[in-house]
């Protein structure tokens, strides 16, 4: 059967078990929070992003979690700059053409600003631009994809927390714990 790893990441740590990228000091990667051997990110988050990643020790899944076509579901919530109108929303869910092609339909509400850990370093508060928060759900996982949506109606991403992929959620996983999931079909 296969094994799933449901990981809270937090801010900054990328999404991966080394950091190739940089001279000098690493920066904070998977290998960090998870000494399991075998298992591997199905799918990512921008080290500016926090919240749930799923790894595996099996490849198929991993492929099917991470595969655009298997269109499993993810679900973030999105503090956004500015307040989205009715136009900016109905955009999102009726999918908005980013330089990359047209984005699929979402689906996207206006929720409350959800309980969550502070992020650190926190999130550049604004006396005279408000924010609010959107949960969106997409059904594709293209590269900064919900930046680049909200960007493209106006509003730009300030905290993105991925809190479902597929099956499972992030329901009582701090930032940097993690725990063996159920081994669900994504």
């Amino acid at each position: 059967m296969a094994r799933v790893i449901l990981f809270n990441k937090p801010y900054g740590v990328l999404s991966q078990f080394t950091d190739k990228g940089t001279q000098g000091s690493p920066r904070p990667t998977l290998s960090d929070y998870i000494a399991l051997p075998g298992v591997y990110p199905a799918g990512r988050l921008d080290r500016d992003s926090e919240g749930l990643l799923t790894l595996t020790d099996d490849g198929r899944l991993q492929a099917r979690i991470a595969n655009p076509r298997t269109k499993t579901e993810k679900t973030y919530l999105v503090q956004v700059e500015g307040i989205p109108d009715d136009e900016a929303l109905t955009a999102l869910r009726q999918g908005v053409t980013l330089k990359d092609g047209k984005t699929r339909p979402a689906r996207v509400r206006r929720i409350d600003a959800p309980a969550l850990w502070p992020r650190s370093p926190p999130v550049r508060y604004r006396k005279s631009v408000p924010d609010r928060w959107l949960e969106i759900t997409l059904t594709e996982g293209r590269n900064r994809q919900v930046r680049r949506m909200t960007a493209h109606v106006g509003h730009p991403t300030l905290r993105l927390v991925r809190w479902r992929v597929g099956p499972w959620s992030l329901d009582g996983l701090a930032p940097g714990d993690w725990r063996e999931g159920p081994a669900g079909h994504a």
